[in-house]
């Protein structure tokens, strides 16, 4: 059952979202060459215990993963795709880093992803993150009183396709609020005028990401990490957003 929000609870998830876009601006300006991925992680933690907010990922243990996540950031290199366990590992120039962090302040989650380049950024890696993103903002155009959650899923299958990129449906967006996950899910293509009616106080990470060559995805060893199962890089956008009555509201946007 989706909880809807009322503007002051919506008001607190904006507080949270700020910071969490912080912390990715923080980490993906840190990360370069000869950095150390753990160096991101460590960074996370001091900025989150500063701040006085509580790690959404320290603990988690979903069904799918390996035991508790005691990590407050997923960390994704190259083919990773999500959920990437931070690890001891070196950055290479033209590596293609996905940072994803979840936070609550005061009782409030918000939720957000973004990739980059480190150092010298391929050509097929910007192009691919270009479409990550392009279909988050086509996401985002749709969260509106009366839209059909459809719609939302359908607009960010149609940039996958016209970029042609393969889409993965078994990991998608999904509600949130007081905690991580709520309903509903949002998967990354769907039926444009489908599915539940989207109403205001609706908030929803919006998350497309997309391996280049494949929709297919493999366990790392470590029990958490999904890499693409070709080896095919990957790329991530995500952002919460909330149903307002004067349209979206991307909650995990710079202040």
């Amino acid at each position: 059952m989706m909880e809807l929000k009322t503007p002051a609870e919506i008001a607190k998830m904006r507080t949270t979202g700020i910071f969490i876009a912080e912390l990715l601006e923080e980490l993906t300006t840190m990360a370069e060459p000869g950095m150390n991925l753990m160096e991101l992680e460590y960074r996370a933690r001091k900025m989150i215990e500063d701040r006085g907010a509580v790690s959404c990922y320290w603990d988690y243990a979903p069904s799918f993963g390996s035991g508790p996540f005691r990590n407050v950031t997923c960390l994704s290199v190259n083919d990773a795709c999500l959920h990437g366990l931070p690890h001891e590992y070196v950055f290479e120039d033209g590596d293609l880093l996905t940072v994803d962090i979840a936070v609550s302040i005061d009782g409030w989650v918000a939720d957000a992803a973004r990739s980059v380049s480190v150092g010298t950024a391929r050509d097929e890696d910007t192009r691919l993150i270009l479409a990550t993103r392009e279909a988050l903002d086509a996401a985002i155009d749709h969260m509106r009183p009366g839209t059909k959650l459809g719609t939302v899923s359908a607009s960010i299958g149609e940039v996958a396709k016209k970029y042609g990129y393969p889409v993965n449906t078994q990991f998608g967006g999904h509600g949130l609020g007081r905690t991580m996950h709520e309903d509903p899910h949002v998967p990354n293509t769907g039926k444009a005028r489908k599915g539940m009616l989207l109403q205001t106080g609706t908030t929803l990470a919006l998350e497309p990401w997309f391996c280049a060559t494949t929709e297919k995805i493999i366990f790392d060893p470590d029990g958490w990490t999904l890499r693409s199962a070709d080896g095919s890089r990957a790329a991530h956008s995500e952002h919460t957003v909330a149903i307002t009555e004067d349209g979206p509201l991307v909650l995990t946007a710079p202040a």
